[in-house]
């Protein structure tokens, strides 16, 4: 369900194509340029309006949200807690 939420926001508002192909779930947004730092606040607002979290000053790290693979472990993390 994530997935491809994830997935289709990136790929739209960042990479501008609808083209799966050009992203891998593994790939490092900031390492590939694809987000910067006001790219990485958007996903948090997307992720707060979208799924219902509130994503704490603390979980704003690239263990949680520097690909689609870390976002989906820390969206899983916080759908168990």
């Amino acid at each position: 369900m994530y997935r491809d939420k994830l997935r289709s926001f990136i790929l739209e508002n960042y990479l501008f194509s609808d083209d799966q192909a050009l992203l891998a779930d593994r790939d490092s947004f900031l390492d590939k340029g694809i987000l910067d730092s006001t790219g990485i606040l958007e996903l948090i607002f997307f992720l707060e309006e979208e799924f219902g979290i509130q994503v704490a000053e603390g979980d704003m790290v690239p263990e949680n949200l520097d690909s689609v693979d870390n976002l989906l472990r820390y969206l899983n993390a916080k759908a168990a807690a």
